[in-house]
């Protein structure tokens, strides 16, 4: 997040915006304890939230977005030590389990939880920090926490095999809670663009992250001034203009930067506590490094990588780590896609939905591991 700040949008062109997909619906589950625009817990009837199959019409992404308000009301809570951790739930299948990136919550799945609701149950989860799940002030972050966190939600809730699904920060957490895993809590891992640690100092080998480690550290100690961290966070948070510039910078794809995105990112930042958790994941240890997990991790993976990533550049050292991964263990398959930023599954669904679809269809069966 520290050098978003500093970036601006880049003079790469997208390719088409056009998607194809079969629209369908398909009802949430219901009924459901949702958050309501006062912040407060309703009772709610399940909601239909548009869909697709991967297949057929071409729509634009403005037509398979998908209205917020439903993905919302489709939300449940689940009590994670004495915390409020926000997911949704939809779909009839095997169990799917998608966790977003920094900044980003539920909604950033919009245009992937109705595709993939056709064939399995599909679950996103806020992390806690992040979306409508609780901010504790105070509160000291960390990737092995938000592992747990995946753990438990899997033993608790979901308590079947499951896939898990991450973007950026969320595919490291996904890492971290896969490579501790006991026993078959979890079959099969998807990485979008994995980050190399919860911020940006964890990739120090890289010489674009040497060039700027003093204004990181410098970043840092500014941050840990009050007065001008919420100066600094109220600046960003406060200008559509801003954070949309910063977003279009992150995305190879320009036009899947619209205004329910902004919403999605800029909503959860007026929370009481936003502030205390972006200083305290930017600022905070970067955790464990997904070189040394990977090679802990026996059950398929697939990952996929946008070439446009400003963050983990392909060319960067966790790209190239995870580059080479194929050739030397056998359960990894990755595909790059091009002319995509750091978020795959928003900034082209199109193309992560044509490598993960078949990639999870190729799963054995829930019967077989059950007989296993």
């Amino acid at each position: 997040m520290a050098l978003v700040l500093l970036r601006t949008p880049s003079s790469y062109s997208p390719p088409s915006t056009t998607t194809p997909l079969l629209p369908f619906t398909t009802a949430c589950r219901s009924p459901s304890r949702v958050p309501s625009s006062a912040g407060h817990w309703k009772r709610v009837r399940g909601l239909r939230i548009a869909s697709g199959s991967g297949r057929g019409l071409a729509l634009t992404h403005a037509d398979t977005s998908g209205d917020l308000k439903e993905i919302r009301d489709c939300c449940t809570v689940w009590k994670w030590k004495d915390f409020d951790v926000n997911y949704l739930v939809k779909g009839k299948g095997p169990p799917l389990l998608l966790v977003h990136g920094f900044g980003a919550s539920v909604g950033h799945w919009r245009r992937n939880i109705g595709v993939l609701s056709e064939c399995y149950t599909v679950y996103a989860l806020d992390l806690l920090g992040f979306g409508a799940s609780d901010k504790p002030p105070g509160f000291a972050y960390t990737m092995e926490g938000w592992a747990q966190l995946i753990l438990d939600f899997l033993d608790e809730v979901i308590k079947k095999p499951t896939v898990l699904v991450g973007n950026s920060v969320g595919s490291l957490a996904c890492v971290i809670a896969a490579s501790e895993s006991n026993g078959d809590l979890v079959r099969g891992l998807v990485l979008l663009n994995c980050a190399g640690g919860m911020n940006n100092k964890a990739v120090v080998d890289d010489w674009r992250i040497k060039l700027l480690l003093p204004l990181l550290w410098l970043f840092d100690f500014l941050l840990s001034q009050r007065v001008i961290a919420s100066a600094l966070f109220e600046r960003v948070k406060q200008s559509r203009e801003n954070l949309k510039n910063i977003l279009l910078s992150v995305y190879g794809n320009k036009d899947a930067v619209d205004e329910d995105l902004i919403e999605i990112i800029k909503g959860p930042a007026d929370d009481k506590g936003a502030l205390d958790a972006f200083v305290s994941i930017v600022t905070g240890p970067p955790g464990p490094n997904p070189v040394s997990l990977m090679p802990k991790i026996s059950i398929p993976v697939l990952v996929l990588w946008g070439d446009r990533d400003p963050f983990t550049p392909i060319d960067g050292p966790v790209g190239k780590y995870f580059s080479s991964l194929p050739s030397n263990l056998p359960n990894i398959e990755l595909h790059v896609l091009p002319g995509v930023g750091h978020c795959p599954h928003d900034d082209r669904p199109d193309l992560v939905h044509e490598k993960l679809l078949p990639w999870l269809s190729s799963l054995p069966s829930m019967s077989e591991i059950s007989t296993g």
